[in-house]
């Protein structure tokens, strides 16, 4: 039974990221994953009040703000490259920092382009730089079956609308997606732990709230 509650969270967190995602182009495209709980692409009314009662969806909206707003969540390309600059890499670093400080949270990293080039290239092409920054997220630690959905937009969602070669189009962008399933805090449902937990660029971290059981 534990299991396949399990299962039913993590295709429900599915859901919630997947809505997320439909947000138009612009600053609202790295908005915190979480923000819009349901936009017409897979849950429906009771999944959502499922997802708010039990506090999954309230926690992923926090930390998905916390991550957007304590790390750079965007990393950018040189013209028709997946190749990570030295920018690029401290960027990532800081991103790994965060996600070994919460090893029971999901990531997803979605590639983009600028419009040069046809849509088929630029799909592989954002493809490619997801792959990379999720190659080199893995090397400094992160578990590969922390970070998911390896999606690319290609060059449908510019931050710069040009037809010409833009630098701020040809990026990656990391989110919270989700949480591990079978964490024992999520299985608990001790989301405070996680949430309240106190991050610092050493990649330090501490409790900040009480002594509820369990944990680790």
């Amino acid at each position: 039974m534990m299991k396949t509650n399990a299962i039913t969270r993590r295709l429900m967190l599915t859901g919630l990221a997947a809505g997320g995602l439909t947000a138009c182009t612009g600053a609202r495209f790295n908005r915190e994953a979480g923000a819009g709980i349901d936009e017409g692409g897979f849950g429906d009314p009771t999944m959502r009040n499922m997802l708010v009662m039990n506090g999954e969806a309230p926690a992923l909206s926090h930390l998905g703000a916390r991550f957007a707003a304590e790390v750079p969540t965007t990393i950018n390309f040189a013209f028709n490259s997946d190749r990570l600059d030295a920018t690029a890499r401290a960027v990532l670093d800081q991103q790994a920092e965060f996600m070994r400080a919460f090893p029971e949270v999901r990531f997803s990293v979605f590639g983009h382009t600028d419009k040069v080039g046809s849509n088929a290239y630029n799909q592989s092409l954002g493809r490619r730089r997801a792959r990379a920054a999720v190659a080199y997220l893995g090397q400094r630690g992160v578990s590969r079956g922390r970070l998911d959905a390896l999606v690319s937009f290609g060059e449908t969602r510019p931050l710069v609308p040009t037809q010409s070669r833009e630098r701020a189009n040809r990026r990656t962008v990391t989110e919270v997606s989700g949480f591990v399933a079978d964490n024992p805090l999520v299985l608990d449902g001790k989301y405070g732990q996680i949430i309240y937990r106190n991050y610092t660029s050493s990649g330090s971290t501490r409790l900040t709230i009480g002594t509820e059981g369990g944990g680790g």
